[in-house]
Order: structure tokens, then C-alpha cells, then sequence
């Protein structure tokens, strides 16, 4: 006989409240297999498998719509052991980095010489960023203080900035590309809601600054290569510049009925 768990036992076993689980039902993030004659409901082992997979991803500081996106695109959790560990030591790697650019800075500062601009980049990537050729692109949109702040906000999202790049990021962009494809117009509420949680991705960049989000999207407009660091994206350039215009078309919409709302 298969074993089940009620949510109330399971919400004291997971340190979680029944109002929570209750909750992640209602948004389809983590939905019981089974119900009773009487509607209660019972969970499963694999249930508790992707309770498994939820409270590691939010513990990782993913917001619950990443971590939807990263369980329906199957994130496995042998993978996601591994990316974590990764991403450990990837930090503790580039904290090393750091230190060691910082001790030049300080050692430079303390001699009374100002520092250069090598040993300024140096540090700046050791924080994390793109190549050189993306960093080019970005500096013709972005100045000093702008890129700062990309630089340091990135490097504060920790290992969360893995997944909100290479998984839900891509995912909102595939989403977008398929109803662009299909002809659905900017103004559908679907296109506007992925549009909208990729500027809060932005936003989590970006620090609510509207000119860096500006001045990022300007970037992989110019030279989508460049910034993916992918020389393949060149081929794409064309598509991509088709779907970043489209992207902006149903974000003025967006703006327009805000607006109206507001009159």
C-alpha cells in the first residue's frame, strides 16, 4: 500500500505552516496527488520529492514563480546538488578573486596612488559579469556607476543569479519567441505577463534602476553575440532584435493601460 501523508503532518514535518501548503496548491506549485472521498488531501512520495526540490530552490533565494519555472523545465535533485555546489565553490573561488584584487586596491590607496584602470576591471570581473567583448558593448550604454551596480547586484544574488539566468531567464525569452512566432499580438495579456516578471528579473539587476534596464536591453540589441558570449548568436541577431521590439511593444501597451488606469 502506497504511504500518504495529510497536508497537516506533512506541513509539521517540512517546518512549514498548512496555510503555506494550502497556498502552493492554489498556484499549482506543489499540488497533492491524491484526494480523499471527503476532498482532503494526500500526498505522495513523489510529492514530497518536489517539497524536496521547492525548499531547496527557495532556500537558493528564488523567488516561488523561478522556482516553478525551474520544476517544469526539470530540475532533477541530483542537478540541483551539483549546481549548488557549484555555485559554492564557484563563490568561494571568486571571493578568493576578490580578496586578492582588493588587497592591490587597498595597497595602492594606502601608498597614496591612485588605482588603474586594469586593476579596476580586475575587479569588477571578479565579481562576475560578461567577457570583455559584452563588457565593450555594455560600457557604450552604461557608465561607471551604472556598471557598478549590474557588477555588485549581480554578485549579491549568489547562487539564485545561476538559475534566474540560465533557467527562468531563457524560459521567459523561449515563451515570448513561440507567441511572436504564432502571431500573437504584443497586447495579449499573456505576452505582457511574461514582460512583466522579465522586468523584475531586471529589476532584481538592475536595483530599480530604469536607465540600466535601458541600457541593457540597448546592449543585447546592438550585439546579442557579445553579450551571450556566444559568437553563434550572431545568426540569430535578426530574430532576436525581432523579438526585443515586439518585447518593448507589448511593454508600451503595458504602460499605456497603466496610465489610462490612472486618468
Amino acid at each position: 500500500m502506497t504511504t500518504t501523508w495529510k497536508v497537516g503532518p506533512l506541513a509539521e514535518a517540512s517546518g512549514l505552516t498548512v496555510r503555506t501548503l494550502h497556498h502552493w496548491d492554489g498556484i499549482g506549485l506543489l499540488s497533492p496527488s491524491r484526494r480523499t472521498a471527503g476532498g482532503h488531501r494526500e500526498y505522495t512520495e513523489d510529492d514530497l520529492v518536489r517539497l524536496y526540490q521547492v525548499l531547496a530552490l527557495r532556500r537558493l533565494g528564488l523567488s516561488l514563480e523561478s522556482i516553478a519555472v525551474c520544476l517544469d523545465t526539470g530540475v532533477d535533485p541530483a542537478r540541483l546538488v551539483r549546481d549548488h555546489l557549484a555555485a559554492v565553490e564557484a563563490s568561494l573561488a571568486a571571493l578568493g578573486s576578490l580578496q586578492q584584487r582588493l588587497a592591490q586596491l587597498g595597497d595602492a590607496l594606502d601608498t597614496g596612488q591612485a588605482p588603474s584602470t586594469g586593476m579596476l576591471w580586475d575587479a569588477l570581473r571578479a565579481i562576475g559579469g560578461t567577457g570583455p567583448e559584452g563588457e565593450r558593448t555594455l560600457r557604450r550604454h552604461l557608465d561607471d556607476e551604472q556598471m557598478q551596480v549590474l557588477e555588485s547586484r549581480a554578485a549579491a544574488l549568489g547562487p539564485a543569479m545561476h538559475y534566474l539566468l540560465e533557467i527562468e531567464w531563457p524560459e521567459l525569452y523561449r515563451r515570448a519567441e513561440r507567441l511572436r512566432v504564432d502571431g500573437t499580438p504584443p497586447t495579449d495579456r499573456r505576452v505582457r505577463q511574461l514582460v512583466a516578471r522579465m522586468d523584475e528579473l531586471s529589476t532584481l539587476f538592475s536595483g530599480g534602476d530604469a536607465g540600466i534596464g535601458t541600457g541593457v536591453r540597448a546592449a543585447w540589441y546592438e550585439d546579442p553575440a557579445a553579450m551571450s558570449g556566444d559568437p553563434a548568436a550572431a545568426a540569430s541577431a535578426d530574430e532576436w532584435r525581432a523579438l526585443a521590439d515586439y518585447l518593448d511593444l507589448a511593454r508600451g501597451s503595458t504602460e499605456k493601460t497603466e496610465k489610462g488606469a490612472r486618468s
